[in-house]
């Protein structure tokens, strides 16, 4: 039987953690989300859908004069036809601002908050949940779909310019402004940390993918290294030297690194032996974004940012940037890198002159 990749292991372990959560819903959601299985959507929003359903149903229990009476495993089916638009609209301020018991003690509450990507996924899962029952003739309403969406406000993307990259890099590489525990740390782990770093600024790809590599993924014939994808999909993506240099010399290191079972061929490892996590890389690029670049809060994705930006600069090209960071749809390039191109329009008015200057 041949060994699972990292990609099957992390899916089998995701499926497993969906089933739990599905228990936890009335019974005939099961059906749903069965057809989300078949339309191949991604586990990760399988259980993010179990996660804000859950909370909308026990928010209607709480509160909806018709349902309130009942339990989690007795709400049915025919029940979504008792939902009106205005409870759902109700819904989303709710989640706006709530407190619900912390798990370790039934005397303190967390606050929580849902800013508009939070409220808008909510009610995206509840219209797709009503879509479905609609569809096969099981409810006769869909009130979600005459709830507007929340007004998602574009952000300003962080990302790093080349000066500030350099900084990141050199202070990977030498750990001078760290503190003097983490320096201690530093000194066995900075081949490691300078590999991770420089292979995420240098080719965009997604920590997820990062930590799932292995030895055997890397080719330095082609300069390339082999990630898989959301979807499970593969692709191979193109390094330059700087990046080649870096993977050289921590692959030097780890070959005198005896990995544990079941991690023999991971590249990436903690100093506990195991596969690196994408929570730990996430920590790493923190201690030294901290130091290096002050005035911006760095993280795995906004390296990500930083190589996309740099790519569009260089050559123009949307659809080369889509392709290389794997968007599975090329307008979420273009309205990630849309204010780039008004940045272009604009200069573009300097170069024209109606009249000769005296």
């Amino acid at each position: 039987m041949a060994e699972k990749t990292y990609y099957e292991e992390q899916n089998s372990k995701g499926l497993k953690h969906l089933r739990g959560l599905i228990e936890t819903l009335p019974p005939f959601v099961s059906d749903f989300f069965r057809s989300l299985g078949q339309k191949n959507t991604s586990v990760r929003t399988r259980i993010n859908y179990a996660y804000d359903l859950r909370l909308f149903f026990q928010y209607l229990i709480d509160n909806h004069p018709e349902i309130c009476d009942k339990k989690m495993d007795t709400i049915t089916v025919e029940d979504l036809d008792k939902v009106l638009p205005s409870d759902i609209d109700l819904f989303l301020e709710y989640i706006s601002f709530y407190q619900k018991e912390r798990p370790e003690s039934e005397d303190t509450y967390l606050e929580v908050h849902n800013g508009e990507k939070g409220r808008a996924r909510k009610l995206a899962a509840i219209r797709s949940m009503y879509k479905y029952y609609v569809k096969i003739q099981n409810i006769k309403t869909n009130p979600a779909a005459l709830v507007d969406t929340p007004k998602i406000h574009d952000k300003e993307i962080i990302r790093l310019n080349p000066n500030e990259t350099a900084d990141l890099l050199d202070e990977v590489e030498s750990g001078q402004d760290l503190t003097e525990r983490q320096k201690k740390f530093h000194e066995k782990t900075k081949k490691r940390d300078l590999a991770i770093v420089t292979l995420l600024v240098g080719t965009g790809m997604r920590v997820s993918e990062c930590v799932g590599i292995d030895i055997d993924d890397i080719d330095f014939n082609v300069n390339g290294v082999k990630v898989t994808r959301k979807g499970g999909n593969e692709a191979v993506l193109y390094f330059g030297s700087e990046v080649r240099g870096a993977l050289l010399d921590y692959m030097e290191e780890r070959k005198n690194i005896d990995a544990l079972k079941g991690n023999e061929n991971a590249l990436f490892l903690s100093s506990q032996k195991k596969r690196i996590t994408t929570r730990s890389v996430q920590l790493l690029v923190k201690k030294y974004s901290q130091v290096s670049v002050k005035l911006k809060k760095i993280t795995p994705h906004k390296l990500r940012s930083t190589y996309g930006t740099t790519l569009y600069n260089e050559s123009g090209d949307i659809y080369l940037v889509a392709d290389v960071l794997g968007h599975a749809d090329v307008n979420t390039t273009k309205k990630h890198y849309a204010r780039m191109d008004e940045s272009r329009r604009a200069k573009a008015a300097k170069f024209i002159k109606l009249r000769k200057e005296d």
